[in-house]
This record gives structure tokens, sequence and C-alpha cells, in this order.
């Protein structure tokens, strides 16, 4: 069965406000294995299936790390995203309670105190 890909959407860019500096990028995907509609984002998304995706089924970070959240408004369990590729949801999470993403941020590191 072929899929269909949708053009990529793409969020407003940002840059992090740290001292270090430094871009972030994620391109999440609505299917497993980096399949079906994709979605750029390079800055914080509190609500990921209100209009760019339904679900998000795989993902790859670009740049980052990025703080992902299994509810909207960057509630409920949090996984850390570094650089990679992540084909499933069991790639990002080790939970067998849940197997959602619906809000994403890039995460911050400034230093060691």
């Amino acid at each position: 069965m072929a899929e269909q890909h949708g053009a990529p959407e793409q969020a407003a860019a940002g840059k992090s406000h740290g001292d270090l500096g430094g871009s972030y990028k994620v391109i999440l995907y609505e299917l497993e294995n980096f399949q079906g509609k994709r979605c750029e984002l390079s800055a914080e998304c509190p609500s990921l299936t209100d209009s760019l995706l339904e679900k998000v089924g795989s993902i790859q970070v670009e740049s980052g790390p990025w703080l992902a959240f299994e509810s909207r408004a960057f509630r409920g369990e949090q996984f850390v995203l570094e650089k990679g590729d992540y084909p499933r949801w069991d790639a990002w999470s080790n939970s067998r309670d849940s197997d959602s993403l619906l809000s994403l941020r890039p995460l911050n590191i400034v230093g060691w105190l």
C-alpha cells in the first residue's frame, strides 16, 4: 500500500535563549518509519495535533536537544530527544501506557553551576 506524502509544513524559526546560542530543528512524521505527512519545527509547539499533524509516528532530530511531552501544553510524561532518528514511539519512550507525543519544545542547556 503506497503512502501519500504531504508537503512539509514549517513552524516559525527559533533560536535558543541560552548563553551558548544555537538553532533547533526537528522533523515530525505522522506515520512510523518517517512516512506520511511531515512537519518541521524550530520553535516550541504546545499542541502538535491542533493543525499540524493527526499524530506523531516518528521523529528526526536534526539539531537540539528537544523536550517532548505526552500531553498538550507541555504536560505529562517528558522525553528528552537528542540528535538522531526515532522511527517509532518506543524509540523515544519506555512507557507501555502511552504512545502519544502532543507537545514539544527546545531544551535550552546553559551550563553547569
